[in-house]
């Protein structure tokens, strides 16, 4: 078993964790035998999951890069994973050194990760939290964030680990209720839309892979991922492959849906 520094007592580092088989998508370290065998298997059904995860990451980029134009200085970004390279705070400090992030997640060494980066960093931290718990993150946040002002709410690449019995679009509308007008929403979201029969085929065994792994798949369409974003005005080109997402470079298309959308 590795024993890390960095990694809290409390982790079971035996068990597939999703933000630790992302971070090892990403080519991070900070993933353990357990995460990088799961991402292995599923590597094997969907050899384009590397890049797939790359391609979310970008979108990523282009949206905080965007909201920063746009005035925005305050970014929640929930299941925000372990952190590696192209980091919220990193992009929006970037352009604006005042920005102000919090980053969310219920996996532990990502947490513990975030803060050891953002110890120098008075305007970021991590919170330990499940992003359905959305009065607790929203008190949480509150340390850092100015609620009063707009916020621009991340969801990247997490609701697919919410089944539909946890109530995800309820947890969302939750959070944008508490924030003023002009704030964001932008959210990825895995899909199978575009699956043939025999990628269907692939599609769930590497949906049994995840089952055995700290969070199951939820997979949902393009009509279902536009339902997060019910009362929003919607930023061109609406809810598009991440790639088609105001593209900066050429990418292969991948099976992520991502969108972003202002409180008006």
């Amino acid at each position: 078993m590795e024993e890390l520094k960095w990694v809290p007592s409390t982790v079971d580092v035996t068990r597939p964790s999703v933000a630790r088989m992302y971070d090892y998508y990403l080519g991070g370290s900070h993933n353990f035998e357990a995460d990088r065998a799961a991402a292995k298997q599923v590597e094997q059904h969907f050899p384009g999951v590397a890049q797939s995860a790359q391609a979310n990451r970008s979108f990523l980029r282009r949206v905080v890069r965007h909201l920063v134009a746009e005035g925005v200085d305050q970014f929640l970004d929930l299941g925000s994973g372990i952190p590696t390279v192209g980091n919220v705070h990193e992009i929006a400090q970037q352009d604006n050194p005042d920005a102000r992030v919090v980053y969310v997640d219920f996996e532990p060494v990502a947490v513990s990760h975030a803060n050891a980066l953002l110890a120098d960093n008075p305007n970021a931290s991590a919170i330990l939290a499940d992003l359905r718990a959305t009065s607790s993150v929203i008190d949480g946040a509150r340390e850092v964030l100015d609620f009063s002002r707009p916020v621009g709410v991340l969801i990247i690449a997490a609701l697919h680990f919410v089944p539909d019995s946890d109530k995800p679009y309820e947890a969302v509308a939750s959070y944008l209720s508490d924030l003023p007008s002009g704030s964001y929403l932008a959210i990825t979201h895995a899909s199978w839309d575009s699956l043939t029969d025999d990628e269907r085929a692939e599609a769930d065994q590497i949906k049994k892979i995840y089952n055995s792994s700290d969070n199951a798949l939820t997979m949902r369409t393009h009509a279902e991922v536009t339902r997060f974003f019910d009362g929003m005005e919607m930023l061109e080109p609406g809810v598009v492959a991440v790639n088609d997402w105001r593209p900066d470079s050429y990418e292969d298309r991948t099976g992520i849906y991502g969108a972003v959308a202002r409180k008006p």
